[in-house]
């Protein structure tokens, strides 16, 4: 045999152990299961370079068969006493290095998720085979995936050790994401988990954490079972000002629509909540609407639906037109309010839909076909007083949706001013496999002010959350806690000093979350705990208000978010927090209808 025969076996060999490696069960690949470095930069620094299919979509990723064999069990749940806490920096950080060219709110953001953005991958019969051999629709010609996925997760209902996560991997990175984390590693931002309590022990693991609902979702998008292929996969974000910009959240929104496919737009407003702002998340087009929100001094005189916003039309002939994007058909979220006019829906000229309005109150729903082709959609009030909602648009089949559903000055206490009658249609009609709060900031800006105080605080939240998770039983849920933040009065020049109450409302907040059996985001531990915000202004990604972050620094808290949900979501099965031991009781009442209340203008 001659030394290049030698050389060829060997290759041959190396070949197929790797290849058995990565498919038999019980044998452990070399491949790393994370796709990107993590985003605490000691765990970057020992990360492997992200790993690229050659061709792959947004919904169709490569994903090795066991993710879990690697996969930090310290991602899965933080323990149960761990306080939100100063998170330790990383030594050598230059600040200098983090001051970007251009960090206004306008700055773009690209996004190169395109398969010409992978790295050049081995173009070697060898290397394509074992490639063919991983990626996802290799699956179904070597086995059925789904029979495979269902028979996981038997598996675990039953107690068995074998790992819900078995088949779970991150996407690939984004290139904004790869900015984002070397950006993140610059301002000292250690990343953090989400904390996923057991909710139902079975055996010697968990049948259902508070994630398991959003989970199994996106299990079902990887996989293709059949239950995914006919419904998008629908995330409710609830909040503040935070995301009240679809800013953070537009992040989170693009890095799963990257991984998983997005199904449309979702829940849109007529117009916007305020005379400025982008239109990422409204008509492209409106004139004649007043915009009221849960949000204001004091409460407007109708109830809200779960968008917190209503517009009035102010002038007969008001419009909203929205640029479609190939949608199958829509929903228009109307206030039935006594003496207002039709709502017209037309399509490029030819009308869909008019309401009747019977003047009773109540929150009304309209739905309309969109024919092929249609370009643009306009809801019209024939005269004043027309109460519009929200939009719903969006498409047929698997995806993920985000409805943004956040408001400036929010907090829990203010979302008793959602209708109940409505919280149960629209919420039923989205039917969320997550629910996600992001609140907590303008909880710690009114106990700083003694305007609530902690016990207030802790009820409201339970509220919230039993009122919503009532209509929405089988959703999964998420509280993230409030960014630092920085005392009132401050002067210019003297260093920032940590807001008093800040660290006592994310306590309270984490307690309500686990013990009502949802999970938990400490986005201020995240972001580097007590200091960061002042890292953040130093370089540029705060307003001059010290309290809403802007441009790169709002992606930034977008990307850690993002990243902590795919880590829990891989790591899965590997560690759960332990079993919720508190029994939940009757929720208490809701403080009235909010007149009077302060809800001081944060934005």
């Amino acid at each position: 045999m001659t030394v290049p025969e030698v050389s060829r076996g060997r290759g041959r060999a190396w070949l197929l152990a790797l290849l058995a490696g990565a498919l038999l069960p019980g044998c452990e690949s070399r491949t790393p299961s994370h796709r990107f470095p993590l985003t605490t930069p000691l765990e970057k620094s020992a990360a492997s370079p992200p790993v690229r299919p050659e061709s792959a979509s947004s919904a169709e990723v490569a994903r090795p068969a066991d993710a879990s064999a690697q996969a930090s069990p310290s991602v899965a749940g933080a323990s149960a006493t761990d306080a939100p806490g100063r998170a330790a920096a990383p030594v050598g950080a230059s600040l200098d290095a983090a001051r970007p060219v251009d960090a206004s709110p306008e700055a773009a953001r690209p996004v190169d998720a395109s398969p010409e953005a992978a790295r050049p991958v081995d173009a070697s019969p060898e290397a394509s085979q074992l490639r063919e051999a991983t990626l996802p629709g290799a699956r179904a010609r070597t086995m059925d995936a789904s029979s495979a996925v269902l028979a996981s997760l038997d598996a675990n209902r039953t107690g068995t050790t074998s790992p819900r996560g078995s088949f779970r991997a991150l996407p690939p990175t984004t290139e904004r994401g790869r900015r984002l984390r070397s950006l993140g590693n610059r301002l000292m931002t250690p990343g953090g988990a989400v904390e996923d309590p057991c909710l139902e022990p079975g055996g010697t693991g968990c049948v259902r954490s508070a994630l398991t609902p959003f989970f199994a979702a996106l299990d079902g998008l990887v996989t293709g079972a059949a239950d995914a292929t006919k419904e998008p996969t629908v995330i409710a974000a609830f909040g503040n000002s935070l995301i009240a910009g679809d800013r953070i959240v537009d992040v989170v929104r693009d890095e799963l629509v990257h991984g998983f496919g997005g199904a449309g737009r979702g829940v849109l407003l007529v117009d916007r909540m305020a005379p400025y702002g982008g239109r990422s998340r409204t008509a492209a087009v409106s004139n004649g609407w007043e915009p009221r929100t849960l949000g204001e001094l004091r409460a407007p005189p109708h109830p809200f639906g779960i968008t917190g916003v209503y517009h009035v039309a102010t002038v007969a002939r008001a419009r909203g037109r929205f640029k479609l994007e190939g949608e199958p058909r829509g929903t228009l979220w109307w206030k039935d309010v006594e003496d207002a006019g039709r709502l017209v829906v037309s399509v490029d000229g030819a009308v869909l839909a008019r309401t009747e309005p019977q003047g009773d109150g109540a929150s009304r729903t309209t739905t309309f076909e969109l024919p092929v082709g249609a370009k643009w959609l306009d809801v019209t009030a024939e005269g004043k007083g027309a109460v519009v909602q929200g939009v719903v648009l969006e498409k047929d089949g698997p995806g993920i949706v985000l409805d943004m559903l956040g408001v400036p000055s929010a907090d829990a206490t203010l979302y008793a001013r959602i209708e109940e009658d409505a919280l149960k249609a629209q919420v039923a009609q989205r039917d969320p496999k997550l629910l996600l709060f992001f609140l907590g900031g303008n909880e710690s800006k009114r106990l700083e002010w003694k305007r609530t105080d902690l016990d207030t605080v802790r009820r409201d939240l339970t509220a919230l959350l039993r009122r919503t998770r009532a209509v929405s039983p089988d959703s999964a849920c998420l509280v993230v806690g409030p960014m630092d933040a920085v005392q009132d009065g401050h002067v210019e020049g003297k260093p920032l000093v940590q807001r008093p109450f800040l660290e006592s409302a994310i306590t309270a907040e984490r307690e309500v979350a686990l013990a009502e059996g949802c999970g938990f985001f400490n986005l201020f531990a995240a972001m580097g705990g007590a200091g960061s915000l002042a890292r953040f202004n130093q370089a540029g990604f705060m307003h001059d208000d010290l309290v809403h972050p802007r441009g790169q620094g709002l992606d930034l808290l977008g990307q850690l978010v993002s990243d902590a949900l795919l880590k829990g979501w891989v790591a899965q099965g590997a560690e759960l927090a332990p079993p919720l031991t508190s029994s939940r009781e009757e929720a208490p009442p809701w403080p009235g209808d909010g007149s009077g209340r302060t809800a001081e203008d944060v934005r």
